[in-house]
């Protein structure tokens, strides 16, 4: 099983960063909330700080925890871990991704997820907190 995290990242106008897995990776072309694999001895909230700023070179915070989603791609068993982050500072330069937008929930349902992502995905566009 690997263990990933997942920013839910909200700006100052309540809209939510979402990025586009590049071409090359597991998952390309789909979007995502950002994050990564969380490493040995690491807390998700400290994963997301370390992933986020390797891989879009910005810093959040991560305030509240929002659920967990087990999902297997192929044999390959993800669980899923995602939390509530604010958008601290940074320009974000991409690594992992090919394109990213700030969206309002209202547009989620517009993006192509992948599929660990859906049940956030949902839960955000019913308007639940996770």
């Amino acid at each position: 099983m690997i263990q990933v995290a997942a920013a839910i990242i909200e700006d100052e106008q309540g809209q939510l960063l979402i990025a586009r897995r590049k071409e090359g990776k597991s998952q390309a072309g789909l979007w995502e909330f950002p994050g990564g694999k969380i490493e040995e001895g690491e807390s998700g909230e400290e994963c997301l700080r370390r992933e986020l700023m390797e891989e879009m070179n910005i810093a959040i915070e991560p305030y509240e925890f929002v659920g967990v989603n087990d999902h297997w791609y192929g044999d390959v068993h993800i669980r899923l871990f995602a939390w509530k982050a604010t958008y601290q500072a940074g320009t974000i330069t991409l690594a992992d991704h090919d394109e990213y937008c700030w969206i309002a929930k209202s547009e989620l349902g517009l993006f192509e997820f992948a599929e660990a992502d859906k049940v956030f995905v949902r839960k955000l566009s019913a308007g639940g907190e996770g």
